[in-house]
């Protein structure tokens, strides 16, 4: 199960990954959960996407609230 700070961060992500920051600790709990990856480096940093499995995921939380 998801913290709410972790569904905060996965939407955060889908909708403004640039504006995330990398230090952020939900990043490492969603990587695990394969939720997220990181696109490849743009201007030197790593930007982290919403995977088929994150989006899934949200599309979930879409249908019950």
């Amino acid at each position: 199960m998801l913290s709410p700070h972790e569904v905060a961060t996965l939407l955060l992500v889908k909708d403004a990954p640039e504006r995330i920051e990398a230090d952020r600790a939900e990043l490492g709990a969603l990587r695990a959960l394969q939720l997220i990856a990181n696109d490849s480096p743009e201007a030197g940093f790593l930007i982290p996407r919403v995977t088929p499995r994150g989006d899934a995921v949200l599309r979930a939380i879409a249908r019950v609230r």
